[in-house]
């Protein structure tokens, strides 16, 4: 069935009849014999309320197997009025109210609710919360939205050697019935439902403390020897110390554990004092400095979540990125400011504003601030725009007001409004105030719009070779025209002794369609120029002829990471854009990646030359390429120093652009042994990297899947190997696959993301060519079925990877169906785009061949 989907409309006059004191739960996780329970576990919910209003009505929400009872003000209610949709009716309301709900829950398998994980190395269960957007009713009756804050007091019955963990730090434990625990936990402050949280199981555990606050680290008793606490602890300590610097406002909850969770459908949540993580963040193999870059920064980002997002809460979804976007900030400048990871800018121009610029300009796109009528449409929201562009816009905020006044502004708003909830204005009131600036035409310009501006250099050049004029022309696409004013650098980078250096820079002030730089008239002409240098506003670069040709035969030669990142973006949105040829990417990239000093660029550069030879290469060439890509990656592996970074990535990469005999032959023995790199560690994840290469080119099949299986017995070899089966290159093995992703609703949401990541390989295209129209027909099925995550994944990941012209007449015709839910026909919509786009690089990528 699908999940209730609250609207604003009815949160809005729900919040505006009800204040909402606290709630009281009870959970059973037992079986009554002191045993994990299967399938159910019983939920008593007594919330006390008040209604400005008496006499009024309302509901509250509950997803359940069953409704035992219900009674308002000692009064029984009927519970047969319950639905799942549309919750259990509340009438004639008094002005001080107190529900009692008790219910058979439902465990859950898709990562939302609370879910129930079997580990199938040691047989022991593993259970953890996901609430967000709205589904803390899944585990107890609430008022599930976000600005209906209240205190929550958790009573848990729980098998006796379990670890159980909540918001609160405070708690008691007494003995329960059949050899179970019975822990009481102290009322947490005031929060959110979709904060909620309860951990449950044999979690292994390490503490520490920081500043009087208590710190834990929990992961399954199977992972617990691959945790590395000393890391983990002191990236979290560097974020405690910088922001109670910057916020100048203490820690707002009784303690902070951070917990590695299975099957968890995002990267993190930042449920209050008890933050869970995605567990492939417990490294059980090598990975490079990038892994644990990122890692730092979501690590930063939940933390930074407890003031802005936890203490200060949106109102409602429209302002998810006031959650979001500072956190995605705050959590970069950390990274620069406080850890190892001083280069985190850099990272963050060639990654998440990466991401924001691609979102931004599919037909989706929406404002920062968007419009969210109801949960299914926040549900797809938490995109690029609500993050990156969310953050980037931050960044120029900070340097349009000033970061002393920014910070000032910040700390207003944590004291005005701690423990509430806030829109749009009462954040842009404080900073307003702190700025002495009106940020009014700011937020119009950049929070309330949609779409990304291009910018070009223009100039012509004198005969002894010096700037006649130059000024920089802004773009718009047709459908969102804004031209925006932006706060920029022009960069001249020439030749000299320690390479291709900044040789002069400008800051200046853009508005309009064009603006003239006299400071860079009579200049001499540099060999490169880089608007946006510094990577100050949020925009489209373009590069000159000149620039570009400078760009293919000295990128390497570029010494300032930052800049040569700009410039890998720039060239990157002129091969998506179908400006550059995706073959003169590709060769780009292969020509200058050897010198790329930073390991998340080069990782992000080679995953681009294969998109470009997936998606944006004529397909005649595409093989060629594709020969390239692995030719290169064997011989950097092969002189890369070992034990490096470079020479992990160079190996990845062999597995996924592997094409050729040499290549397959290559792979073969880094899997047996018989090639052996020295320095290269060939770990369980990097067997299971090499074996599926094997397996998408039909060089392994079964027997080695099922070897590989057998000898990783465990959760993270169950998603690898049902990725592998996926990769088979058989008409079977796609149709089992198919069948799973759509039609199997036991498959668990961790399983399912792995099999339907295996479906399409560039190598198989004549293979999965059939399933165009298959697509359209199953959509809606698995849509209505199934809950929010499984079903976004198949719909986006499965969505046809045939760039015909054929793919998109089909996504028409689906598409003219107006009756197709909102969320779903995003969704479709953003897949169809990729096409298009993909149809014009093509294009292009083909008259370069002529």
């Amino acid at each position: 069935m699908a999940a209730p989907n609250l609207t604003r409309i009815d949160a809005s006059a729900r919040a505006e009849l009800l204040t909402v004191e606290s709630y009281d739960l009870v959970l059973d996780v037992t079986d009554g014999a002191g045993h994990p329970g299967e399938r159910t576990f019983e939920s008593t919910t007594t919330v006390v309320f008040g209604c400005r209003e008496p006499g009024a009505s309302t509901f509250i929400d509950l997803v359940a197997d069953g409704l035992r009872s219900a009674t308002l003000n000692g009064v029984d209610l009927d519970v047969s009025t319950w639905k799942e949709e549309v919750g259990l009716p509340l009438p004639d309301l008094a002005e001080q109210n107190t529900l009692v709900v008790t219910a058979d829950c439902r465990y859950s398998n898709s990562g939302e609710g609370l879910h129930r994980f079997l580990d199938p190395e040691d047989g022991q269960v593993y259970l953890y919360t996901q609430f967000e957007p709205a589904d803390a009713k899944r585990m107890f009756a609430c008022f599930d939205q976000p600005d209906l804050k209240a205190t929550f007091t958790l009573h848990v019955t729980a098998p006796f050697d379990w670890q159980v963990v909540s918001n609160s730090g405070d708690r008691t434990v007494e003995a329960g019935d059949g050899g179970s625990q019975l822990v009481h936990f102290a009322p947490t402050k005031r929060i959110s439902t979709y904060l909620v949280a309860l951990i449950a199981g044999p979690y292994a555990k390490v503490t520490d403390s920081h500043d009087g606050i208590p710190l834990g680290l929990y992961c399954r008793a199977s992972l617990a020897q691959h945790l590395d606490p000393d890391e983990l602890f002191r990236v979290t300590k560097q974020g405690f110390d910088f922001y109670h610097r910057v916020f100048d406002y203490p820690y707002p909850f009784d303690k902070y554990d951070q917990l590695f969770v299975p099957e968890f459908n995002a990267g993190a949540m930042e449920n209050a004092g008890a933050v869970t993580f995605l567990e492939d963040y417990v490294f059980r193999s090598k990975v490079s400095r990038a892994r644990y870059e990122r890692r730092a920064e979501t690590v930063l980002h939940e933390l930074g979540h407890m003031w802005f997002g936890d203490l200060v809460t949106m109102r409602w979804w429209d302002d998810l990125w006031l959650n979001e976007s500072f956190a995605t900030y705050i959590s970069t400048l950390c990274q620069a400011e406080a850890t190892e990871y001083t280069t985190a800018w850099t990272t963050f121009a060639n990654t998440e504003k990466a991401w924001a610029y691609a979102q931004d300009q599919l037909p989706s796109t929406h404002p920062i601030a968007a419009d969210i009528p109801d949960v299914a449409a926040v549900e797809v929201n938490f995109d690029g725009i609500t993050y990156a562009k969310g953050a980037s816009v931050l960044k120029q905020l900070v340097a349009y007001v000033g970061r002393d006044e920014f910070l000032a502004g910040v700390r207003r708003y944590f004291r005005r409004h701690e423990y509430g909830n806030t829109t749009l204005a009462d954040l842009l009131g404080p900073l307003s105030e702190s700025s002495g600036r009106d940020l009014s035409e700011w937020a119009d310009q950049w929070l309330r719009t949609s779409q990304v501006n291009t910018l070009r250099p223009v100039f012509d050049l004198t005969d002894d070779g010096r700037y006649g004029s130059f000024a920089i022309e802004q773009t718009a696409v047709a459908e969102h025209p804004v031209l925006r004013n932006h706060r920029l650098a022009v960069g001249l980078y020439s030749e000299d002794p320690d390479g291709l250096t900044r040789t002069h820079r400008v800051e200046l002030d853009v508005a309009g369609a064009r603006t003239e730089v006299p400071d860079l008239a009579g200049h001499p002409a540099a060999d490169l120029v880089l608007v946006n240098d510094d990577d100050l506003t949020y925009a489209k670069l373009r590069l000159d002829e000149r620039s570009l040709a400078t760009l293919r035969a000295r990128v390497g030669a570029m010494t300032d990471p930052l800049a040569r990142a700009l410039c890998w973006s720039a060239a990157w949105d002129m091969t998506r854009d179908a400006e550059l040829p995706a073959r003169d990417w590709v060769e780009l990239v292969l020509a200058g990646v050897g010198a790329e000093t930073e390991i998340s660029v080069t990782q992000s550069l080679l995953a681009r030359v294969q998109t470009a030879l997936n998606s944006f290469a004529d397909p005649a060439w595409a093989p060629t390429g594709w020969a390239r890509l692995g030719d290169h990656a064997l011989a950097a592996l092969d002189s890369a120093p070992a034990g490096s970074d470079q020479q992990l990535m160079w190996s990845r990469t062999l597995a996924s652009a592997a094409r050729t005999d040499e290549h397959v032959a290559a792979l073969r023995g880094l899997l047996d042994g018989s090639r052996a790199p020295e320095g290269l560690v060939v770990d369980t994840d990097a067997r299971w990297s090499f074996l599926q290469g094997l397996v998408a080119l039909g060089a392994a099949g079964d027997a080695e899947i099922e070897a590989e299986a057998a000898r990783d017995a465990t959760a993270t070899g169950i998603r690898r190997a049902a990725t592998a089966r996926a990769l088979r290159p058989t008409a079977e093995s796609k149709a089992e696959t198919w069948r799973q992703s759509f039609h199997d609703d036991e498959v668990p949401n961790a399983v399912h993301e792995a099999i339907v990541a295996g479906f399409w390989h560039p190598a198989q295209r004549e293979l999965t060519a059939a399933y165009v129209d298959r697509y359209f027909t199953d959509i809606r099925s698995i849509w209505d079925r199934r809950p929010g995550e499984i079903a976004k994944n198949a719909v986006q990941y499965l969505f046809p990877s045939v760039v015909e012209p054929r793919t998109i007449a089909a996504a028409d015709a689906w598409l003219a169906d107006a009756t197709q839910p909102a969320a779903l026909r995003r969704l479709v919509f953003e897949g169809r785009d990729g096409i298009a786009r993909a149809l014009r690089a093509r294009e292009r990528d083909a008259e370069a061949g002529l």
